[in-house]
């Protein structure tokens, strides 16, 4: 699973006075927005006309131009491994969630590279399968693997991926990025909101899900780890075509990832929670440890605006390969409106939550399993 303490993240310049280092309060999760903006954003080293989409608030990858009407687009993420999982899926996420930071700018990933660290007891045949289960998953993708580090280290509790690079050459302008979305636009989401929370927990707390609730749903919610992806989502939206801006949903969920596009995009948006597909393994695991769905990580979640004559499109694609997925609101050009209706009839505001509610239960958890 990825833990994300800074993506391709952004907003303004800092100002003078806004230099101060961030606090060394306990955080858990990807770096605030507010730390971004007044202290990573003044640190990007050497300014670089090419590139031609920089670190910014909720942009999954930046764009790079190389030149002959080509650009790189390119991600990075850490991947750490889910304590009761095999190494094979830990292999997989490397992949995939690499590969979906790519994927939601509307092309396919080709390359990649990643730096796998283990401790020194780490056994040889967990390595062999760890390597395995991510050249299989690089396979399946079409992806080439060009590079990296694997190594030894004391210090680490498990295998870590410290980064897995996914990249792209695409031609020029063509491709889509978070800040795209227009008024009119329909927002679709793939698969509702919370499925990586889902997965993972029900695998991590699975004991205490089977003393309140049927086997079958808890396997139904342990599977949702295989849908922590949007590579195929992203692609079946983009064959339809009108897409205007994708975003994997990842730490701080459904509501954060909306805000992020809104605010890219320097649009409005008018959600409405009762249109969400909203499996029922989902709202077991958010309901058993006491977690808003809608505010937390959600690998597998995609969040699309389109243009509103290609929605039926888009939608017709993903439900013939599985996949469901629902038009739940729109963009609107009110920058002051960027609200959610709630499923109790209240409407609160888009925002990145302070603390992504998946990770206390997370952590409680890995304590409990050791």
């Amino acid at each position: 699973m990825k833990s994300e303490n800074a993506d391709t993240s952004a907003g303004k310049t800092a100002k003078a006075g806004e230099d101060e280092a961030p606090s060394s309060q306990a955080k858990i999760g990807k770096i605030d927005p507010d730390t971004f903006n007044s202290f990573l954003l003044s640190r990007l080293g050497k300014k670089d006309d090419r590139v031609l989409v920089p670190p910014q608030t909720g942009v999954d990858a930046a764009v790079i131009d190389i030149g002959n009407g080509k650009v790189l687009i390119i991600a990075e993420d850490p991947i750490f491994a889910v304590p009761g999982q095999p190494w094979e899926m830990f292999g997989w996420y490397t992949v995939h969630i690499g590969a979906s930071d790519i994927a939601v700018m509307g092309v396919p990933p080709q390359y990649m590279t990643y730096s796998l660290l283990m401790p020194p007891e780490t056994k040889d045949e967990d390595f062999k399968t760890i390597v395995d289960s991510i050249h299989r998953a690089a396979l399946e993708l079409g992806i080439a693997i060009v590079g990296g580090h694997t190594g030894y280290y004391p210090g680490f509790a498990a295998p870590t991926i410290g980064g897995v690079t996914v990249f792209a050459v695409a031609e020029k302008g063509k491709y889509v990025t978070p800040a795209g979305a227009k008024p009119g636009d329909d927002v679709i989401l793939t698969k509702g909101p919370a499925i990586e929370t889902a997965g993972i927990l029900a695998v991590l707390r699975e004991k205490e899900l089977l003393a309140e609730y049927p086997v079958l749903l808890i396997e139904k919610a342990k599977a949702l780890c295989q849908e922590m992806t949007v590579v195929k989502d992203c692609a079946l939206a983009m064959q339809a075509g009108g897409v205007t801006a994708m975003h994997d949903a990842t730490e701080g969920g459904v509501i954060g990832g909306l805000f992020e596009i809104a605010s890219a995009s320097n649009v409005g948006m008018e959600i409405d929670e009762s249109l969400f597909v909203y499996p029922p393994q989902v709202r077991m695991v958010c309901d058993a440890f006491h977690i808003d769905p809608v505010a937390a990580i959600a690998e597998g979640s995609l969040l699309i605006t389109v243009r509103p004559n290609f929605s039926a499109k888009i939608l017709q694609n993903l439900k013939a390969d599985g996949i469901e997925a629902s038009i739940i609101g729109k963009v609107t050009p009110n920058t002051n409106n960027r609200a959610l209706k709630r499923l109790d009839g209240s409407v609160v505001p888009l925002q990145i939550p302070t603390q992504d509610p998946f990770w206390p239960v997370f952590f409680e958890g890995v304590s409990r399993s050791r």
